[in-house]
C-alpha cells in the first residue's frame, strides 16, 4: 500500500470510505512524521496529539456508522499560528503575546469550518512574528528550514505549513497571504498553494494589514486545495467584507465542460515587465509550464500586462499595517520585536494619512489596469519566485542588492494589492535540486479558473519528482524551539 505519508486528503478520504484506512492509523502517521521533522525543519510551534487522537477515534466511529461529519471528516490539519484556534494560544511568532493573556476559546472562521467538517486538528504551524516577511523565522520559534536542504528557508510567512505539507505531516494546511505568503513557500518548498479572491474565505478578527491579507490552503495538490476550498469558503457572519456564498462547487469546477485548458486565453508574462531579473533555471521550468498549457489546448501568447512595480506602495500599506499591529505595546515590548519588524513599523508610523491614500490610489490603478488586461485574457503566467530557496534566518539572500523581503518576491505582493485569485504550481527542481514554482493568476472571482488550470497541469504531470528527501536525509538541521507539546 502507498505509505500513509504520500497520500492526499481525496486519497485518505476515499480509502476511510472504502474501509481500507481509518483516520486513527492517518493521525498516528502524521503525528509520528511531525517528531521526525521537527529537529531538522522545525515546522510546528505547538502539537496536541492527545486532541488529535480523540478528534480522530471519533471521526473513525462517525465512518463505522457510515454518517462522515463533513468533507474532510477525518483528515489531518495544521493551522498556520496567525489565525485562532479555540483550545491553545495563538502567539503569532512573537513574544509580546501572553500565551496566559485570554481564553482562547475561539476558532477563527476557516478553522470553524474545518472543524464542522470533522477534521483532525494536528497542531500550528511556524511563522514569522506578525506574518511580516516572506521567510520564516521569530523570537518564539527560531528558525524554519527547507524539507529540501534545512540549511535553507522554507519561506514565508506561512513557511511551516508548506514545510509540513511537503513532508507528509498532513496533506492539509491553513495559510495566510499578505503580500505572498502562502506562495512563497509553496514555491521553495514545493507544494501547491492558492490565494483567493479577497473575501472569498472569511477572515476573523479582521488583519491589521487590511485588505492585502487572505487566508488561502496549503496542499498537496490542486484537488486537495478544491476540496479544502468547497470547506472554508463558507460564511461567517464576522467578516463583514466576506463575499456572497460560491456559485457551485470548487471540485465540481475542476472538471466542469470537461475540464482542462483548451480554449483558455492565456498571458504569459516572463518578468511581469518589471525587468526582474530571474534565475535560468526557474525561467526554463517556467517555459516548460507554458508549453505544457499550450499542448493540453491553452492560447498562449507572450505579453506583459503593462503595470509598473507597485512596491513603494506596497509598503506603505505593509509598513503602515505592521505600526498598527504594535501601536499598543509599551517600550518594554517593543525592545522584544524582531529587529527588521521594528524598522519597518517604525517607517510606517511615519506616513502621514494623504501618504497613505496616495498609495491606496495606486492600488486602484492597479487592480484597473489588471481588470482591463484580464478582459483579453482568462489567465496570466509568471513564475511564482525569481529564485529558489536561499540561507536560513535571514531575511534576503546574502550578496544580494535587496533591503527587505520585497526585493526578490515581484511577482507576488502585485496580487495582493489586486485581490486577485493566485496560485503557485511546482513546476520541476533545479540543478541543486529545489523546489521551483509556476504562478497562475486570474480576474477577481474567477478561483475556479485557477484551479482548474492548476488540476490541469498536475493530471497533465507537471509536478511529478518534486518531493523532498526522507526525513532524516536532507542534512543540517534548521536550528530553533521547536514545537511546544499538549496533551
Amino acid at each position: 500500500m502507498t505509505d500513509i505519508h504520500d497520500l492526499t486528503a481525496v486519497q485518505l478520504l476515499e480509502r476511510y470510505a472504502s474501509g481500507e484506512l481509518s483516520p486513527v492509523e492517518a493521525t498516528r502517521a502524521a503525528l509520528e512524521r511531525v517528531k521526525q521533522i521537527q529537529p531538522e525543519v522545525n515546522a510546528f510551534s505547538r502539537v496536541d496529539a492527545e486532541a488529535a487522537l480523540r478528534q480522530a477515534e471519533e471521526s473513525a466511529g462517525r465512518w463505522r456508522r457510515g454518517e462522515p461529519a463533513g468533507l474532510v471528516d477525518g483528515v489531518p490539519v495544521s493551522v498556520k499560528d496567525i489565525l485562532l484556534q479555540r483550545g491553545g494560544p495563538t502567539l503569532r511568532g512573537s513574544l509580546t503575546v501572553a500565551a496566559d493573556g485570554q481564553a482562547w476559546d475561539e476558532d477563527a472562521p476557516s478553522v470553524a469550518r474545518l472543524r464542522e467538517h470533522g477534521a483532525v486538528f494536528l497542531g500550528k504551524t511556524t511563522t514569522p512574528e506578525f506574518g511580516w516577511k516572506g521567510v520564516t523565522d521569530s523570537p518564539v520559534y527560531g528558525v524554519t528550514g527547507n524539507p529540501y536542504d534545512p540549511r535553507r528557508t522554507a519561506g514565508g510567512s506561512s513557511g511551516g505549513s508548506a514545510a509540513a505539507v511537503a513532508l507528509g505531516a498532513g496533506p492539509l494546511s491553513l495559510g495566510t497571504d499578505g503580500g505572498g505568503s502562502v506562495r512563497i513557500p509553496a514555491s521553495f518548498c514545493g507544494i501547491f498553494a492558492l490565494k483567493p479572491t479577497y473575501g472569498r474565505v472569511p477572515l476573523y478578527p479582521a488583519s491589521a494589514f487590511g485588505t492585502l491579507a487572505h487566508v488561502g490552503p496549503m496542499t498537496r495538490d490542486a484537488a486537495d486545495a478544491a476540496l479544502m476550498m468547497d470547506v472554508i469558503s463558507g460564511p461567517d457572519w464576522r467578516d463583514w467584507s466576506q463575499l456572497a456564498p460560491p456559485e457551485g462547487g470548487f471540485r465540481e469546477a475542476l472538471t466542469a465542460d470537461g475540464g482542462g485548458v483548451a480554449g483558455l486565453r492565456v498571458a504569459y508574462s516572463p518578468a511581469l515587465g518589471q525587468a526582474a531579473s530571474v534565475d535560468p533555471e526557474v525561467a526554463a521550468a517556467v517555459r516548460r509550464a507554458v508549453d505544457l498549457l499550450a499542448a493540453l489546448g491553452a492560447s498562449v501568447e507572450e505579453i506583459d500586462p503593462g503595470i509598473e512595480d507597485p512596491v513603494e506602495a506596497f509598503h506603505t500599506l505593509w509598513f503602515s499595517g505592521a505600526a498598527r499591529v504594535v501601536q499598543p505595546l509599551g517600550q518594554e515590548k517593543w525592545e522584544l520585536l524582531d529587529p527588521g519588524l521594528r524598522e519597518i513599523c517604525a517607517q510606517g508610523a511615519s506616513y502621514s494619512a494623504l501618504d497613505y491614500l496616495s498609495a491606496v490610489d495606486v492600488r486602484m490603478a492597479l487592480g484597473h489596469a489588471m481588470g482591463r488586461f484580464h478582459s483579453a485574457y482568462d489567465l496570466l503566467v509568471t513564475p511564482t519566485m525569481p529564485i529558489t530557496a536561499f540561507e536560513a534566518g535571514v531575511e534576503v539572500p546574502k550578496g544580494s542588492d535587496h533591503t527587505r523581503w520585497t526585493g526578490w518576491t515581484p511577482f507576488t505582493y502585485p496580487f495582493n494589492m489586486t485581490q486577485q485569485p493566485a496560485a503557485s504550481v511546482p513546476c520541476g527542481l533545479s540543478g541543486e535540486g529545489l523546489p521551483i514554482g509556476v504562478q497562475l493568476v486570474a480576474a477577481r472571482h474567477a478561483d475556479a479558473v485557477v484551479l482548474r488550470a492548476a488540476h490541469a497541469l498536475y493530471e497533465a504531470g507537471l509536478a511529478d519528482g518534486v518531493r523532498p528527501p526522507a526525513p532524516g536525509a536532507t542534512g543540517p538541521g534548521a536550528t530553533g524551539t521547536g514545537a511546544t507539546a499538549a496533551g
